[in-house]
């Protein structure tokens, strides 16, 4: 009779392995959880503060509680010029928002496709165009604005904002990942430059255009330095520049903290729509679909 011997089976690893997996990813959600806290301090702290009174706000800025709660700060604040900066605001961003999207395509789409002599050297230019720090431009913007006669004026606060490098830079890049087997088709039936940029180009950049859109939506909906060298007329300010001068002491004694952070919080509130609307196109599509076998 014989015996078989068996063998012990190996230890088990796993559950431990498991285990030091679980306490890794709690650990990283903790730190992760602490960093967002940090970041989102500042913006709960202005979203309280526009519902505190001016005492409390001044006795406990950093407190998260407003006690006691009003909206006695947005009242006031509709008292102020601020529809007149609201409406600015809208007027000014929508229309460089516009341009912004049509004339940065215009252009990314000649750099990447239309051959012309010195195409590298234009290219070369936007890049070093985008290296330039925004306020050293200030100065040559207000004598080009004061010798066109148009300072002080809404073509000044639209005109130099129409086009920015990095637009052009994003829309080129994107142009040069659609396969240009679309375009020869579109030639080959006869159609023009523009016919195949407006009709086949430009409806396969969706991506794209929602970038180009957000960016642009942002960007001359927060931008302040521009403003302050293009206008003085009080009916001109936009909103950036309106609430600088509410920190600036235009309602009287005091800091007035509550109504400062009352238009600020309602400065957020477009800029927040336009991303949460747009944000999901920026992760889909491409040229997906595009050349169909």
């Amino acid at each position: 009779m014989s015996t078989s011997t068996r063998t012990s089976p190996a230890p088990q690893t796993r559950p431990m392995v498991g285990n030091r997996t679980a306490l890794g990813l709690f650990l990283g959600y903790v730190v992760l959880v602490v960093f967002s806290f940090v970041y989102l301090y500042p913006f709960l702290v202005q979203l309280t503060t526009a519902f505190k009174t001016n005492p409390d706000a001044v006795a406990n800025p950093l407190s998260l509680v407003a006690d006691p709660f009003t909206i006695a700060a947005f009242e006031r604040l509709f008292d102020t010029d601020f529809p007149l900066w609201f409406l600015n605001s809208v007027v000014v961003t929508l229309l460089v928002t516009a341009g912004r999207v049509f004339l940065d395509s215009l252009a990314g789409y000649a750099l990447a496709r239309i051959k012309f002599r010195g195409r590298g050297a234009v290219f070369t230019a936007i890049l070093a165009v985008m290296a330039v720090p925004g306020v050293v431009l200030l100065i040559p913007k207000f004598l080009v604005l004061n010798y066109l006669g148009i300072y002080d004026t809404y073509p000044a606060l639209v005109l130099p904002l129409l086009v920015d490098a990095a637009g052009v830079f994003i829309m080129k890049q994107f142009f040069e990942s659609i396969p240009e087997s679309v375009e020869e088709a579109a030639r080959i039936d006869g159609a023009s430059t523009f016919r195949i940029f407006w009709s086949v180009v430009l409806p396969m950049s969706r991506p794209a255009l929602i970038t180009i859109t957000i960016l642009s939506f942002q960007g001359s909906w927060n931008e302040l330095p521009h403003f302050i060298v293009a206008a003085q007329d009080p009916d001109l300010f936009t909103l950036t520049k309106g609430v600088a001068t509410l920190t600036s002491g235009q309602l009287g004694s005091g800091q007035q903290y509550p109504i400062t952070m009352a238009a600020a919080l309602l400065m957020t509130i477009p800029v927040a729509i336009v991303f949460f609307v747009f944000q999901k196109y920026l992760v889909r599509g491409g040229t997906a679909g595009a050349v169909k076998g």
